[in-house]
């Protein structure tokens, strides 16, 4: 019979397993393309894995609870309409179509018969944003090479569609978006060279995360000492947080800023804003924005390290750290937050938010951070040493606003008066970043918010 393996999908930049939830199908149920198979966890993201073929379910492979390496395949389904035939058939699996003879497939049975065990796949590269080359062999389902066929695409212009399904699969949705979008002009059919035209990013190598082993200093049994397991996601942000300090050379560098036209400023704002947008006005979307601010005057800061190469991100994603329920934190992310007002970061920052402690994030939402802040002033902490989300080479924390007696020069003398003031501190990698860089970008955010000027 003719199968197909579902695997272990990827779900955020550096994640490498994730746990299964809850199962929603069973062995033996029917299945259309797009079913929900799974919910998975991983440290960065709850999700529901669809199903991109139509068939039988033949076997689960993982139970729930249990973990699998991205790539692992997880579960096997029967394609539909593919009768029973003999056992040595090549399965079918995402991007290798079955194309192979009856001859070669003979040759292969010892082989093949051991496929079904639960070994580990090959990695899975998953960018939805970048057309998959012609060389992959990418996998179409019935009905979009119907619709290919009947629009009369060729197979190399095909190829350069980018995807938006599950592991990157051109989608029904997909495939009729781009043949309206070529009626209008809107999109150039890619050239028999297999060059997408429309496609703009590239993917860059970057340095291999460092293998981190659970380390700890032995204790004595005690019957006074609960003993509690750590859940999934404590386990891979504890593992995350250990390798961030192995990779960086940490440095912390923190100024203190007058944010008393910030603070006045959201008070002549709030009320109004409430009603508005339907949510509160917090000091974080202007943070953002001061902070974006600074990034386009520092580029240097708005990076990665590759061995000894320096990567410049052209656009500047800001991940705001979220304090989940159960005690986790998780960094959605604000993509092009240069490009938006204070309004629009706040619309952003408390939909995140939401999407993240409800567990509805995608994975678009947690992908492509280029530059991380903390705001640990939100407990009524003043100042924090937080540490670099990998692989960018800054961090931001923001402390709590508190009022101060400060001396003001005035044209008539000094004065003491009361002020608001806030500790900004910046964490960051001093392979790349020097003490004079460091010190400037993170005084430029504070000089943007003492001249605060919506």
């Amino acid at each position: 019979m003719s199968t197909f393996e579902i695997k272990m999908p990827k779900l955020g930049e550096s994640i490498t397993e994730g746990t299964i939830i809850t199962w929603s199908v069973k062995a033996g149920d029917a299945i259309k393309e797009d079913d929900i198979l799974f919910e998975v966890t991983t440290a960065k993201v709850n999700a529901e894995v669809p199903s991109p073929v139509a068939g039988t379910i033949l076997e689960i492979l993982f139970k729930e609870g249990e973990t699998a390496p991205i790539g692992t395949v997880v579960a096997l389904v029967q394609l539909e309409g593919e009768e029973e035939t003999a056992v040595s058939e090549t399965p079918v699996t995402f991007g290798k179509p079955n194309t192979e003879s009856a001859d070669t497939k003979t040759k292969k049975t010892s082989v093949q018969a051991v496929s079904t065990e639960k070994t580990a796949a090959e990695p899975v590269i998953t960018n939805t944003s970048v057309s998959l080359p012609k060389e992959e062999n990418r996998w179409y389902s019935p009905i979009v090479t119907q619709l290919a066929k009947e629009a009369k695409i060729a197979s190399d212009e095909l190829d350069q569609i980018p995807g938006t399904g599950y592991l990157g699969r051109l989608s029904k949705n997909d495939i009729n978006n781009y043949i309206e979008q070529k009626k209008k002009g809107v999109v150039t059919p890619a050239t028999a060279s297999g060059t997408a035209p429309f496609s703009e990013k590239k993917l860059l190598p970057v340095s291999p995360p460092l293998p981190v082993a659970p380390q700890s200093i032995p204790i004595a049994s005690d019957e006074n000492v609960e003993v509690r397991e750590m859940d999934p996601i404590r386990r891979i942000i504890a593992d995350r947080m250990v390798q961030s300090r192995k990779i960086s050379a940490h440095v912390t560098t923190v100024v203190e800023a007058d944010v008393t036209k910030l603070v006045n400023w959201r008070k002549r704002q709030k009320d109004a804003f409430q009603k508005r947008e339907g949510i509160s006005l917090t000091y974080l979307p202007a943070i953002v924005e001061a902070t974006a601010k600074a990034l386009i005057d520092f580029p240097q800061v708005n990076a990665s390290v590759d061995g000894y190469h320096i990567l410049l991100k052209k656009h500047i994603n800001m991940g705001i750290a979220v304090s989940l329920n159960d005690g986790n934190l998780i960094v959605p992310v604000i993509h092009d937050a240069d490009k938006m007002s204070v309004s629009g970061l706040a619309m952003a920052i408390d939909s995140l938010a939401n999407k993240a402690r409800t567990s509805k994030l995608k994975a678009d939402d947690i992908q492509g951070g280029t530059f991380t802040i903390t705001n640990f002033g939100t407990f009524k902490n003043i100042i924090g040493t937080p540490i670099i989300n990998q692989p960018e080479v800054a961090i931001l924390g923001i402390g709590y606003i508190e009022k101060k007696p400060a001396v003001i020069e005035t044209p008539e003398g000094d004065v003491i008066a009361i002020r608001h003031k806030m500790y900004p501190s910046l964490s960051y990698d001093h392979r790349i970043i020097d003490g004079s860089l460091g010190g400037a970008f993170v005084r430029r955010i504070a000089d943007y918010l003492e001249n605060w000027d919506a």
